[in-house]
């Protein structure tokens, strides 16, 4: 795989975390996120598991966000490493805790860019029982249309091979 300018990049991830802002405003659909990858990418989410093609990510990407009304995702910081974008951000949820900070769990996504303002895979991580947690401690309730994760998702976090054959 090709070697990208860092400066490309940062301005894709930046377009990227611009069009999610927008969505948590209710602006655009969460499947908007699914031109920022290239047909045969892969998604993997830690309660969805592995999502494999741009139109499969399409539909997950409503599906798996349906009836969390509300949640943000702010970046906390961003780092370019070759192609690779490495960001820690927060799993936001509506309302704070007794001390007035925000109800929120850390979360990491790691990205590789693939050339023309595409990815071609994401992995986020967090840790789900504590997301849980902090839902227990806010007044935040699911939406009627909330979706619940596959029982027994897959779990293969192998990116696309991109060697040239």
């Amino acid at each position: 795989m090709p070697a990208f300018d860092d400066d490309e990049i940062r301005a894709t991830y930046a377009r990227y975390v611009a069009t999610r802002e927008r969505i948590q405003r209710g602006e655009l659909p969460w499947s908007s996120l699914a031109g920022f990858f290239t047909e045969d990418a892969v998604f993997i989410d830690p309660a969805w598991g592995r999502v494999e093609g741009r139109e499969a990510m399409v539909r997950f990407f409503d599906e798996s966000m349906a009836g969390l009304d509300g949640w943000t995702f702010p970046e906390e910081w961003t780092m370019v490493d070759g192609n690779r974008v490495v960001s820690h951000w927060w799993n936001r949820l509506p309302g704070t805790d007794d001390e007035g900070r925000p109800l929120q769990t850390p979360g990491v996504s790691i990205l590789r860019y693939a050339g023309d303002g595409r990815f071609d895979y994401e992995f986020d991580l967090l840790n789900m029982a504590e997301v849980h947690e902090v839902m227990g401690r806010s007044d935040w309730r699911p939406g009627p249309d909330l979706n619940v994760p596959p029982a027994e998702p897959v779990r293969d976090i192998t990116p696309p091979d991109r060697r040239p054959r």
